[in-house]
Parts: structure tokens; sequence; C-alpha cells
């Protein structure tokens, strides 16, 4: 597609979309090329920092510079982001000597990033660079300088950061994996800075949280008649109830299935006479308080029942769980 005309059809954006992708694509691929010694060096940087990881950023570079921020503190690395201007007018104060500096700008050159250079080096702190010019004067003071250059912008004009955005956003990214890999960094590691998050509550959550404790959960002696099993069960709102012997520990439990099995196999018998030790199903299915929710709710599915006791470490019934209440809490 030529410049000479606006682009005005669908095959025209979809072409553009193609070229721009293709840009940022070959941009990052020669940024890969370039890797070297000066990356581990950036990576042993920010992981011998005893304080936190201030970074920093002008304009669009600023904007990658707060994501790469929350990438870092999300994934072990505590970081934040800072200003450039407003460093000058009071926050360069959030800067310690424990930290150290990550500093982004594409030229090198942005005025407001410039002019806290020298303070920040006159603090002692190491500074690591994102630019895509190792001549600048934010290359000049880094300690350590990632080459984050392109060959050129995807923007028509070669003028709107977008390709050089993408290149610092992935670097960036580089960053934050190679640190979480030196840290040691686990899933649970992740869902503890994330507890509001799916996976939070996947890792976090565990079955005494979200299970309904004793008092609330239906049980009855092993004679308990089925009459009184089957209002036990109602008033529960389990659909399930609990056979315990009289150490409070289950034998078996009566679910709404075993009932509904029940009357389909003895069709126009008197049933009422019949215990719960007759009724029940024995050796049922338990967990421990202090399993992960999301393991309950695994042996739940593999077994293909809705509902399952609670014991603690003596064998003791201590409250009962079921698929609902994985639901409300989001586990499932």
């Amino acid at each position: 597609m030529t410049n000479d005309r606006l682009p005005s059809s669908d095959a025209d954006w979809i072409a553009l979309a193609r070229q721009t992708l293709a840009i940022e694509a070959a941009g990052l691929q020669a940024m890969a090329e370039r890797l070297d010694q000066r990356f581990a060096d950036a990576v042993r940087t920010l992981l011998a920092c005893r304080g936190r990881v201030v970074v920093t950023g002008m304009g669009k570079s600023g904007h990658i510079g707060r994501k790469i921020a929350a990438t870092l503190a999300s994934t072990g690395t505590p970081a934040f982001f800072m200003h450039p201007a407003e460093a000058s007018h009071g926050d360069l104060g959030m800067i310690t000597p424990a930290d150290a500096v990550l500093a982004i700008s594409n030229s090198g050159e942005s005025d407001e990033l410039t002019t806290i250079l020298p303070l920040i080096k006159r603090m002692g702190v190491p500074l690591v660079a994102m630019t895509g010019r190792a001549d600048s004067t934010l290359a000049r003071h880094a300690d350590v300088v990632l080459d984050t250059g392109v060959a050129r912008e995807a923007c028509p004009h070669n003028l709107a950061p977008t390709a050089s955005t993408t290149a610092q956003l992935a670097m960036g990214d580089a960053l934050a994996v190679a640190l979480l890999s030196a840290r040691g960094f686990q899933p649970e590691d992740f869902a503890r800075s994330h507890p509001g998050g799916a996976l939070g509550r996947r890792l976090l959550t565990l079955v005494r949280d979200v299970m309904r404790p004793l008092d609330v959960t239906p049980r009855v002696a092993p004679h308990a008649t089925l009459p009184e099993t089957m209002r036990t069960m109602s008033a529960g709102g389990l659909g399930a109830a609990a056979v315990v012997d009289e150490q409070g520990r289950p034998i078996g439990i009566f679910t709404d299935g075993d009932l509904r099995r029940l009357i389909e196999a003895r069709p126009g018998a008197d049933l009422r006479a019949l215990t719960a030790a007759e009724v029940m199903h024995p050796r049922p299915r338990s967990v421990h308080p202090g399993m992960l929710a999301v393991e309950a709710a695994d042996l739940m599915e593999q077994h293909r029942i809705h509902s399952v006791l609670v014991v603690d470490d003596d064998g003791r019934l201590v409250g009962a769980l079921n698929s609902h209440d994985l639901m409300r809490a989001k586990v499932i």
C-alpha cells in the first residue's frame, strides 16, 4: 500500500495492522539478537538491590515504566514508579541508598530525566538504563545500558513511539522473568501478590476458610430413623447428613441422591423403620481444614460428589463443604 492516499477500506486497515505487527516483531527479534552480557549485568544489579527498584521515564516511556514497575512488584522484585518531573520537586526523596534505578528513554535526552541523573549518581544508587541511543546522556550516566533501539517506528511517519515502546515493554518483561527465576519465585508467591485474583483464590483459600462449621453441619447418630435423618438433612441445607459415632467421627453419609436411589430400589416399601446406619453410604470422603480448597474441589470432581465432610487430625467431624460453598468463594 502506498502513502499517496488515505487508507479507507477494510483491506487497507488490515494491511496497516500487519505492517505494524511486522515492524514491531522485527524490532523485537533484532533486540533479542543483540542481547549480551549487559543484560546479565542488569539482572545482577537489580537482584542485588536491598531496597526497591525505582522505575522512571517520561511521556510514553513513563507509561511503559509504570507497567514494568507493576510487573516487577507482582513477581517478587519490590518496585515503584517515580515521575521524573515530580522528582525535581521533592519526589527524589523517594529514593534511598538501598534502592536501584531503572530509567527508560528512547532518545536518552528527556530534559526531565537528564536533570535528575547527576543527583541519582551522587547518591551512589545503581542506575540501569533502557535507551535506543548508546551515546545519549542517559547512557553515559548509567552503570548498565540495555539497548532497546529499533530500526524504525511502526508509525507511517516514523514519529509516534510504537515499536520503541514495544521494545521497552518487552525488555522489562525479560528482566522481570529473569529476576523471578533467579529468586525461585513460585505460583504460590504470585498468588500472595494477587489475593483478589483467580489464582490467589485457588492457591491461598483453605477448606477452613469456606467450610460450614460443625454447629450448622447436619449430623445424626447411627440409630436415627430415616425420617429423623431426612428432617436433619433438610434443615441443614447441605443436601446430605453425616452419620457419626459416639466419639464424633463420621462413619457414613446420607445424601439426597441416596434417598432417591433408596426409593427407586424399594418401590411401595415402608422405609420409616430403617436407621441411618442401614441407609448411609459408609466410609465417606473427607478433607482436612488445612487442605487447599481447590484440592477439595478436585477430590469432589474426581469422585463426582457434591458434598464432603471435614475432619480434624483425630478424624472427628468439624464441618462440611459442598460445591456451592466453593462457587461462592470463587474457588471453582
